[in-house]
């Protein structure tokens, strides 16, 4: 006996799968690489400086009273998070 081909709705839900599969895996590559790059990623001795010149300069203007606390909270912050990232 000859064997029954499969119907067109099944090769197709089949074709979606792989692609489906497909997509996904390279989604999770993109995210792989996407956090290797950040972990490894050690802030330069340039970048280090301009962050820490920067810091300077968001103390001056809250001293100055240019700058709420609130803001000089959240600025100073981000600017710790880039230093410790490296």
């Amino acid at each position: 006996m000859a064997q029954q081909r499969s119907t067109f709705a099944k090769l197709q839900r089949e074709r979606e799968k792989k692609e489906k599969a497909v997509a996904k895996a390279s989604r999770r590559a993109e995210k792989a690489t996407a956090a290797a790059e950040t972990s490894t990623a050690a802030p330069s001795p340039d970048n280090e400086a301009n962050i820490l010149a920067a810091l300077a300069e968001l103390h001056a203007a809250y001293e100055e009273g240019s700058v709420s606390s609130d803001e000089f909270e959240d600025r100073r912050d981000q600017l710790r998070q880039q230093l410790q990232v490296g």
